[in-house]
């Protein structure tokens, strides 16, 4: 059994009411953005990346257009040294980007750390030391003042020996476990790293909040960020920096929040790779904030060859229903969801609104290089005639009547259901092709010929079965009466022409291939469908008349 009764609250709510954020009800702006896949996002790899991965994957970050990554732990493993080293030697931090390093506040540490970022352009030493009320209990077992000596004492080294080593650094801090801290003494810590490190104009500090373990409800962290947004020092020289974890699977939520509560910067990974349950995602923050109209300054309109890099640096798989990335995330395999993204998707078509509003599908997938034919209608044995209907006229131009769309959605629904898998489009249009085009039909005209009176259309048809030709001759009150009439004499069978739809395809030199469906109706009152393309609209309806024909019979003869 499962007993709840040994858990209780292990955050620090923020003193007073600091709920301002409340009243905000979207993001405005784009936060700074940090990527940390290059070191909390590869130290929970099963295996970490190898020198040519991470020089990859930094490759990668560069062009979404990250202008903060922070690329290990250099202090910690050779290979994050080297990687350090092999980006600043061979001149492949752009001028605009900084590369931040995490060092504990411990002197070796920190010394060997600006031994790595030597001769940087730009980079930020990330120092950090656990400020929380567990790990100050359990694993420091020491008081409130000498976890605050730590942090002041990480500042002066930090300050010391940027003044001694070549290159261009700027300080960030963190009390690590923000969020099982005491948001007064967390505080209390920060203001007085601030006092050593002095920030101002020229020398902008970040003071990074790091939702570590993630302990409350996403409101509550919001709080205690706008506590210490309204109560830092030199807050107009201050970044506050936002690092959530997604312990409680709301990393998201969490970040959100916290930026409407007065944050300016968000350190996360691209996919929610990191420790446990993961960082913040990144991809799902940006994408959120574009699909309000705000641009987030990272460039994600080729999210399949991201997925691709991600997947093959990090051996970590993209989930299918991953937010925006998701190779499923667009997919509409339920009928009513497809007949209502369809109707939206002509709506756009006819009236050209200004805004994306088409239901079910919150971004317009083509902005991320994705497609509709592949992404979005997606075919099943619960999908329905409007999505198959759509398929097949975005992906091909055959543009079905609505009950040839139902009669179809009849034979792919039962196909998929019996052989248990999805249809692709193309599989779509041959079961298409094969239900009713006349190329399986046994009757076939090899010629036919017309004449015109004033309300009559007479017609001379021969009609070739298993090899033997017959002519007839009928009339009818247009061509395609005639030529349901000579097919009525010639097999001596009974049905009602009941529907006729026909539509231009695609240009062919001078010529425009056309597109005819015909639907007819057995004495029976059974509805049986046809379809047929030529240059010449009188063969195309013929073609789709003998097909509508030919399915008749074979339901007879069954």
């Amino acid at each position: 059994m499962m007993d709840a009764s040994k858990y209780s609250i292990g955050y620090y709510p923020a003193p007073g009411s600091y709920t301002k954020w409340v009243n905000k009800d979207h993001i405005d702006k784009a936060p700074a953005w940090c990527s940390v896949d290059m070191r909390d996002g590869n130290q929970s790899l099963v295996i970490p990346m190898s020198l040519s991965e991470k020089l990859e994957f930094y490759q990668l970050l560069l062009k979404v257009g990250f202008k903060e990554i922070e690329v290990g732990f250099p202090a910690a493993s050779e290979t994050e040294y080297e990687f350090l080293r092999t980006l600043i030697d061979n001149n492949m931090i752009p001028d605009d980007v900084a590369v931040q390093v995490l060092t504990q506040s411990r002197e070796h540490i920190i010394r060997k750390t600006f031994e790595a970022c030597k001769g940087a352009k730009n980079a930020i030493i990330h120092f950090y030391n656990s400020t929380s009320v567990a790990q100050r209990e359990q694993v420091f077992k020491k008081s409130k003042s000498e976890i605050k000596k730590l942090a002041i004492e990480g500042a002066k080294l930090v300050k010391k020996m940027a003044a001694e080593y070549e290159g261009n650094f700027r300080f960030e801090y963190s009390p690590e476990s923000f969020t099982g801290t005491e948001p007064e003494y967390a505080l209390e810590v920060c203001n007085a790293v601030l006092d050593v490190l002095e920030p101002s104009k020229d020398n902008n500090v970040i003071i990074n909040l790091p939702v570590t373990v993630e302990m409350s409800l996403p409101h509550v962290y919001a709080s205690q960020v706008e506590y210490m947004h309204e109560n830092l020092k030199y807050r107009e020289h201050v970044t506050i920096s936002l690092h959530p974890h997604n312990d409680r699977g709301t990393g998201v939520a969490d970040t959100e929040l916290a930026l409407l509560a007065g944050a300016d910067r968000v350190e996360g990974t691209l996919f929610g790779n990191g420790e446990r349950t993961g960082n913040v995602d990144i991809i799902t923050l940006a994408m959120n904030m574009y699909s309000h109209g705000v641009d987030p300054g990272l460039d994600f309109s080729d999210m399949p060859a991201i997925c691709e890099v991600y997947e093959r640096c990090t051996g970590m798989p993209v989930h299918a229903r991953s937010p925006y990335a998701g190779a499923l995330v667009f997919a509409a395999f339920s009928g009513s969801h497809q007949d209502a993204i369809a109707k939206g998707m002509k709506y756009r078509e006819e009236k050209q609104p200004g805004t994306w509003n088409v239901p079910y599908i919150p971004i317009d997938p083509q902005d991320i290089n994705r497609t509709y034919d592949a992404d979005v209608i997606r075919v099943n044995s619960q999908s329905g005639k409007g999505g198959i209907g759509y398929l097949l006229e975005q992906t091909y131009g055959y543009v079905l009547p609505a009950g040839m769309r139902e009669d179809l959605s009849y034979l792919c629904k039962g196909i998929s259901d019996r052989e248990h898998r999805e249809l692709k489009a193309d599989q779509v249009l041959n079961i298409f092709k094969e239900h009713y085009f006349i190329e399986h039909s046994p009757i076939t005209i090899s010629d036919m010929h017309f004449t015109r009176s004033e309300d009559t259309v007479s017609t001379e048809i021969t009609f070739k079965e298993n090899g033997k030709e017959t002519t007839v001759l009928a009339v009818g009150n247009g061509s395609l009466d005639a030529v349901s009439n000579a097919l009525k004499a010639y097999t001596d069978a009974a049905y009602t022409l009941q529907a006729y739809s026909e539509h231009s395809m695609q240009e062919q030199g001078s010529k425009s291939v056309a597109a005819a469906y015909i639907g007819i109706k057995a004495e029976s009152g059974a509805m049986y469908w046809g379809a047929g393309t030529n240059t010449d609209i009188i063969h195309a309806s013929a073609d789709a008349l003998l097909c509508a024909f030919n399915n008749m019979k074979k339901k007879e003869r069954a």
